[in-house]
């Protein structure tokens, strides 16, 4: 079964845990297995069919074009990475 990385802050909904495995053959089915166990993850993650902008999906380390019918392999290692805003622009 797929292993997924939660990130920091998307674990207050997991009850802490960093990584779990649940089954799935595409992305779609790992987060919809995903919100049967941890309940508004999903909603964290995805604006109905899609994944929110400012999601990048990295399957077994390579960066994915984002689609949630994506294939993934029994072994895979998924990380959803939400981005991070702030900082500053140079001054003009």
């Amino acid at each position: 079964m797929p292993t997924v990385a939660i990130p920091s802050l998307l674990r207050n909904l997991t009850s802490g845990e960093e990584s779990i495995t649940v089954p799935g053959t595409t992305i779609r089915e790992v987060i919809d297995n995903l919100e049967d166990r941890y309940p508004g993850l999903k909603a964290r993650l995805c604006e109905g069919d899609r994944i929110k902008p400012g999601i990048a999906i990295y399957v077994n380390g390579l960066l994915t074009r984002g689609s949630i019918l994506e294939r993934v392999d029994a072994e895979a290692e998924i990380h959803f990475l939400p981005a991070i805003g702030g900082g500053r622009s140079a001054p003009r």
